[in-house]
């Protein structure tokens, strides 16, 4: 499977550092309008045919004009499409109105959906899925089972080892503060801190869930 990643410039190259290690990926940048509202917009012959050959288009362009057109153009020549920077309830709308379009509140919240093609990427990269393996209260590693497509996952993983377990689940919704997460910034008028909160309760939650499973698994007599 190939997944293309394309944006303006800003954002993105964090996504494709991480995404690259799993799948076939290409970091493709547009030249980004000058002015705000475009009657036209010229896309680039050799992008578009390179986007075209990906299975999904990840796209980080914050002009909306733009990211409307690429969607439109390319919506029926590849699996999915998944923007990851948008603006408002109405423009996330009338993406995800092409059918094979998905406007995601954040990237560590992407999920299965039925698609195969789509669950095949979400099956590596979404909302985080770890495994924490412990010698009694201490925790000696954390397998990532699904990242977040900007590697914070795996981040918060490895500054767990060590921890206790029983703190783990909150110290890794507090660790994850300290990776620069830029999701809020690809979305204007966003809440900056809920946000990050989510990206948070996401982690905290996948630690929570890999703990409560081991306790099944192996519980105390």
């Amino acid at each position: 499977m190939k997944i293309a990643i394309v944006t303006d410039g800003a954002y993105g190259e964090r996504a494709y550092a991480t995404i690259k290690e799993e799948f076939d990926s290409e970091y493709l940048v547009m030249d980004s309008p000058q002015s705000s509202f475009m009657d036209e917009i010229d896309l680039p012959l050799e992008t578009m045919e390179r986007l075209e050959k990906a299975n999904i288009i990840i796209t980080y362009v914050l002009h909306p004009d733009l990211t409307l057109d690429l969607v439109d153009a390319l919506h029926d020549k590849v699996d999915w499409i998944i923007v990851g920077a948008w603006r408002g309830e109405g423009f996330k709308n009338q993406l995800e109105s092409y059918g094979n379009v998905n406007c995601p509140e954040n990237m560590c919240d992407l999920t299965e959906n039925g698609n195969p093609v789509f669950d095949e990427f979400v099956s590596k990269f979404g909302r985080p899925v770890v495994r924490v393996n412990c010698q009694g209260d201490k925790v000696v590693d954390v397998e990532v089972l699904r990242c977040s497509p900007c590697g914070s996952t795996q981040f918060v993983a490895e500054e767990m080892v060590g921890e206790n377990t029983d703190t783990i689940p909150i110290k890794a919704g507090l660790r994850i503060q300290h990776y620069p997460c830029r999701a809020p910034k690809m979305r204007l008028f966003a809440d900056d801190e809920c946000k990050k909160e989510m990206a948070a309760n996401f982690h905290k939650e996948a630690f929570q869930e890999a703990l409560d499973k081991k306790k099944d698994i192996n519980p105390k007599k």
